[in-house]
């Protein structure tokens, strides 16, 4: 396998025209049925997306390559699946491993339309789903709702990564940069290895274990931000050199889903549909998250008073940290996908959370790929939310856990949530406005 991935970036490298083309080649085949669990196409794309960030391919280019392949990918496995429905398991591969089909089905039937969301990033699933969609008959338009999110999301995760490597060896980074980005790196690995280690071992105290070790690195941010300087410059070097014109508008479309009016009009709206449907604990529990991390948020700017970064001709004169939109849509989306979560097992929660978050860091990176905000700021505001989230659920479930909310409520939340953050956001993208009071 090393060999011929090396072949294949040597060659990349000598005919770079030929990149664009490859990232959507493999991206394709990483979500293509049957192809998509033989082919190491994760490692494939991670080399191909480093070898992009170099300076062949702009980020928003690299992005967009590995969001059309993977969408290309799950409707042909999907018609594959309309198409011959319960004969596909006739096919090579899948007779002689029908538990291939037959893991991605049962996971279908039990979870429907979240499976998508979620199995995409669930790596024996993700190509095996939306052919078992297609054999279910589900239809053509919910189906393509459901994959041009997921694709999206998708492609954040698994390209980034690898575009931000190639261009973080690239570029000239500060001395301390990697020391202190490995630091950086640590903590939140502490984090997670808490989170997974309390949640699969089912602990009582899972929960409030989750927010104690947020307060402590929320703490850490705040008395170690003069100490990573080098980190916030290197990264915001490295963010600034995917700016391009054509990705302004999108990034002041992101950015303006988490502007204060925005994300209080979310909030409440959330609160007020599980307060009128009689979900009483659940909006204690949002309510909780969302107001907790607002006002602790603004609480902290003043009493730090860090000043923001000089990137904008005319920087703001408002204070930094922590980032405000960070908190705000880590708060909401956080809470949302803590919702969605309930009752289901361990590692589906856990990829709900994965999930809630990439529209949060997306939001929470346009602030620093803007100039307003350094990189510990969002880091700040982040796992501000997540002590507000954690210290929230603990609330609530002192003496019950929180129960799962019935399907009924989430006909009523997702549309109406949709509907107004893409409201927002076509607002923000139509008049290019872009809100930094906050």
């Amino acid at each position: 396998m090393g060999a011929w991935l090396d072949s294949i970036t040597s060659w990349l490298s000598a005919n770079p025209s030929w990149l664009g083309a490859a990232i959507f080649l493999i991206a394709f085949v990483e979500c293509l049925a049957i192809a998509g669990i033989i082919v190491p196409g994760t490692v494939a794309l991670f080399a191909v997306a480093a070898l992009a960030g170099s300076g062949i391919l702009e980020l928003s280019e690299a992005l967009l390559l590995g969001f059309l392949g993977g969408l290309l990918g799950d409707f042909v496995s999907y018609f594959l699946g309309r198409r011959f429905h319960q004969n596909i398991r006739r096919l090579p591969g899948l007779r002689h491993h029908p538990e291939w089909i037959g893991g991605a089905e049962a996971y279908f039937q039990r979870y429907g339309i979240a499976s998508l969301l979620v199995g995409r990033f669930i790596g024996p699933l993700r190509p095996m789903l939306p052919m078992v969609a297609g054999m279910f008959d589900m239809p053509l338009v919910r189906f393509a709702g459901v994959s041009l999110i997921a694709a999206a999301g998708w492609s954040v995760a698994y390209i980034l990564p690898g575009w931000a490597t190639g261009a973080a060896i690239r570029l000239p980074l500060p001395e301390n940069f990697w020391p202190q980005a490995a630091v950086v790196g640590v903590a939140l690995a502490i984090l997670l290895g808490v989170a997974v280690q309390s949640s699969t071992r089912q602990k009582r105290y899972a929960t409030r274990l989750i927010a104690a070790t947020c307060f402590i690195l929320l703490g850490a941010v705040f008395l170690g931000w003069p100490y990573l300087a080098d980190f916030d410059q290197g990264l915001m070097t490295l963010v600034q050199a995917s700016r391009s014109e054509a990705a302004e508008n999108y990034a002041v479309m992101i950015t303006g889903l988490g502007d204060f009016r925005t994300q209080f009009c979310a909030a409440a709206l959330l609160a007020i549909l599980l307060l009128l449907t009689r979900q009483y604990r659940h909006a204690i529990f949002a309510v909780g998250t969302t107001l907790g991390a607002a006002v602790v948020n603004q609480s902290m700017k003043y009493t730090f008073a860090r000043a923001r970064p000089e990137v904008l001709a005319e920087p703001l004169t408002t204070y930094s940290m922590p980032s405000g939109h960070a908190s705000a849509s880590f708060a909401l989306f956080m809470t949302l996908a803590v919702l969605a979560g309930r009752s289901q097992p361990v590692r589906l929660r856990l990829t709900w959370l994965l999930l809630g978050g990439i529209p949060a860091l997306a939001i929470a990176m346009s602030r620093v790929y803007l100039g307003v905000h350094w990189p510990t700021d969002v880091l700040a505001g982040m796992m501000l939310a997540f002590f507000t989230c954690s210290a929230s659920l603990a609330f609530v479930q002192n003496k019950q856990s929180l129960p799962a909310l019935p399907i009924r409520v989430w006909w009523l939340i997702l549309p109406a949530m949709v509907a107004l953050l893409g409201g927002f956001a076509l607002h923000s993208f139509g008049h290019g406005l872009i809100r930094y009071q906050y």
